[in-house]
């Protein structure tokens, strides 16, 4: 299992309240608690949305999140292979970096 994620409150909390608010109780507290999709289904949309869309700096969390919510290391390179025929090879490419550093981490 990954290590856990550092707290948007303990790295933001101070400079931007009100958004560290909204992504506890709105995001985390409301939306990914959602009984519609489970948390490991949620962690595959979501890593596939910043994959393609080149979210990096997002990504490294999800990655762990995705980890922490049953997804394999193995799942997730799969995951980055096939969208670089739909996002495009460079956001693959990046995606596949971040990846390589959230899980030597590990």
């Amino acid at each position: 299992m990954a290590k856990p994620l550092p707290s948007a409150r303990d790295r933001l909390g101070s400079f931007a309240p009100k958004l560290v608010d909204l992504t506890e109780k709105v995001l985390f507290g409301d939306v990914w608690e959602r009984p519609g999709l489970s948390k490991r289904d949620r962690s595959l949309i979501t890593v596939a949305t910043l994959v393609a869309l080149n979210r990096t700096e997002q990504l490294r969390g999800h990655l762990v999140r995705a980890q922490n919510n049953g997804v394999t290391q193995d799942e997730l390179l799969e995951l980055i292979t096939h969208l670089a025929f739909y996002s495009g090879w460079p956001t693959a490419m990046s995606a596949v970096t971040v990846a390589k550093d959230v899980f030597e981490e590990k």
